[in-house]
């Protein structure tokens, strides 16, 4: 070969190389600008204290086998090799005040779509102040919003404590939640609420306060379910991926495949069903309501809830209240009622009196 063909094969090669390298970068550019920033907010239940990555490393198995491409982040890092992104804004010890010293920071800085917020264990556990807790955390959703108003802020009530007369005070903390953040949604904020407590239970824990492996696992659960019911919580846009599931779907039934009938049904019926969980105290409770959708799924919904007598609803979230009293009609609000084909979604309500006896029956559209 010559001298000449020499350089120019050279030459070629180079040229090669540098458009792969090219292409590459900016593959990997657009992965990840469509990767949804998801910022894990909150103290060592977060990081994951006993389990390195808590909650996390199921969250994120669900998230990629949902077919969601997600981009956790944070200043923090840790967890096994099972999770993909070990980011997050996890601190141990850390008080609701201590996350709003430096909220703004991180906002600016990661600039996430959906924050995932779990605080005030550590303000309950040092008592730090309690009767005024519920009114650091509102200034903290305040603070968010205000920041990054396009962000989707899910809020979790607080898991519960080992012991009873610390987890009668997580409950009390828990109790002012949904108030903070229906006010807020109904102020046109994407703030979302998430009944974390009713996930767990003292057997959930590893040392009376954070959860163990498989306490981690309900939370991410908990987690999954609350984003896949506020469109645009996972994606870029609001779609929503049809991905082949390798496991059954949490939150409804698995219909067995069958042999198609020889003239196909027309209009089959649409239904749902709603099931009810209770976090009562002395004079009041908090329910959490999951309706499912059945084999049609649902465009809407309507659960009709009878109350027991002297019951009252005080109010609600994640859902549109007729009546307070007697028999309580609650119905989808824009981004919840369209539910798949045994999927799920969730709403609440907090009532005085007793929530024992409560029945439900649901209507579907």
């Amino acid at each position: 070969m010559s001298t000449t063909m020499r350089r120019c094969a050279g030459a070629l090669l180079a040229a090669v190389l540098v458009t792969v390298a090219i292409l590459a970068h900016t593959g990997n550019q657009v992965q990840a600008a469509a990767a949804v920033r998801v910022l894990p907010l909150g103290d060592s239940i977060t990081d994951g204290f006993n389990v390195p990555g808590g909650y996390r490393i199921d969250l994120w198995q669900k998230v990629v086998a949902g077919g969601y491409t997600v981009d956790f982040v944070g200043s923090q890092t840790n967890g096994p090799a099972s999770l993909g992104d070990r980011n997050h804004e996890g601190h141990s010890g850390w008080r609701i005040d201590q996350i709003d010293a430096n909220i703004v920071n991180w906002l600016n800085t990661f600039q996430p779509r959906t924050i995932l917020l779990h605080i005030g264990t550590n303000d309950i556990f040092q008592n730090r102040d309690l009767p005024n807790a519920p009114n650091r955390l509102a200034a903290l959703i305040d603070r968010i919003t205000t920041t990054a108003p396009d962000a989707k802020l899910f809020v979790a009530t607080i898991v519960p404590a080992g012991s009873a007369s610390t987890d009668a005070q997580v409950r009390s903390f828990n109790a002012a939640i949904p108030q903070i953040v229906q006010t807020r949604a109904n102020a046109g904020r994407q703030v979302y609420l998430v009944n974390m407590y009713n996930a767990l239970t003292a057997a959930d824990l590893a040392d009376g306060v954070h959860p163990n492996a498989t306490g981690y696992s309900k939370m991410a659960t908990t987690w999954y379910n609350a984003l896949l019911a506020v469109p645009g919580s996972l994606t870029d846009g609001g779609t929503t991926p049809t991905p082949t599931p390798t496991t059954t779907p949490t939150g409804g039934p698995t219909v067995p495949p069958t042999t198609p009938p020889t003239t196909p049904p027309t209009n089959p019926p649409a239904g749902c069903t709603a099931s009810v969980s209770l976090n009562s105290w002395n004079g009041g409770f908090v329910a959490t309501v999951r309706v499912t959708a059945g084999s049609s799924g649902t465009n809407g919904w309507t659960v009709s809830a009878a109350l027991p007598s002297g019951t009252t609803v005080t109010n609600a979230w994640n859902t549109q209240r007729s009546g307070n009293s007697g028999v309580v009609q609650f119905s989808n609000v824009s981004y919840n009622g369209r539910i798949a084909a045994g999927q799920s979604t969730e709403f609440g309500f907090q009532g005085t009196g007793s929530g024992v006896g409560l029945g439900t029956s649901c209507v579907a559209r």
